[in-house]
């Protein structure tokens, strides 16, 4: 399996945070920021032309190079540039080759290969950040859009007593697999979907994944959700509030709070 990397040259966190929102609808599964650059990557196979072309046409001015790039590459790369993040003194994500987090609640390791969501993206911040208010103990949780599992290995931690971790992608369910597996979960379950399987009802949601996957799954989610069921989502920007919170109010959902870090927010509603 080859991938395309893009590297963009940035102006301002604006600009890229816009970037990874609309590239994140056309398949990238991966991120890196700096100061001056954001760097995306996405399967080869996925990729059009046609689509990205479309996203560019939105900026007025936006500089760019393409490589093709081999997953060993990928994961050499990733492994390399990968620094543990700390979510106030709540949870720690690192990997296997950093020296442990003593000061932090839960620690979470993770193995840093081309999942998206290592804790570094703010969408992902934001939802542990969230997580850390919500009673999980004895409590049946979706994580939908799992990515590297981290949402859902966190919820184990915090007591949950049985996680299914969904996403669409064979290879963040490979990754997510291993890093259940590294952490010593026994209560996860790892399962590839295109959409949510309406097999059982669930106390807490999670869906960090971005805009257009969360609206076209709203119905299935409130169809899994139980009387009273918290859900967090995630992965849009501020700009999207308005059209998320017509859309939860559409199905009668009960919108609670939106939480912001950057452009990008996560909101909290009740079924």
């Amino acid at each position: 399996m080859q991938y395309l990397s893009f590297d963009f040259e940035i102006k301002n966190s604006g600009e890229s945070e816009q970037l990874v929102a609309l590239l994140s609808d056309l398949g990238f599964e991966g991120f890196e920021e700096t100061d001056t650059y954001l760097h995306a990557f996405i399967q080869q196979e996925k990729f059009s032309d046609t689509d990205f072309a479309g996203v560019i046409q939105l900026f007025e001015t936006v500089a760019y190079t393409a490589a093709t790039i081999e997953n060993t590459n990928w994961n050499q790369q990733w492994e390399e540039s990968f620094e543990p993040v700390v979510v106030n003194d709540f949870v720690a994500i690192r990997a296997h080759f950093h020296q442990s987090i003593k000061q932090v609640k839960y620690e979470i390791i993770i193995t840093p290969k081309m999942s998206f969501g290592t804790g570094h993206h703010a969408t992902t911040h934001l939802v542990i950040e969230r997580m850390s208010s919500i009673d999980f103990e004895g409590k049946q949780v979706l994580d939908f859009g799992t990515g590297t599992g981290i949402l859902a290995i966190l919820a184990e931690k915090l007591g949950a007593a049985a996680v299914l971790a969904v996403d669409n992608d064979e290879w963040s369910i490979n990754n997510a697999t291993e890093n259940i597996i590294q952490n010593s979960c026994t209560n996860v379950v790892i399962e590839q979907h295109n959409s949510i399987p309406v097999v059982r009802k669930y106390d807490v949601i999670l869906a960090n994944i971005n805009l257009n996957v969360i609206t076209a799954n709203l119905d299935a989610i409130k169809l899994v959700a139980s009387p009273g069921c918290q859900i967090i989502f995630s992965g849009f920007l501020k700009s999207d509030e308005r059209t998320m919170k017509e859309n939860v109010a559409a199905r009668g959902l009960q919108y609670v709070s939106t939480h912001q870090n950057g452009n990008w927010i996560t909101m909290e509603v009740i079924k």
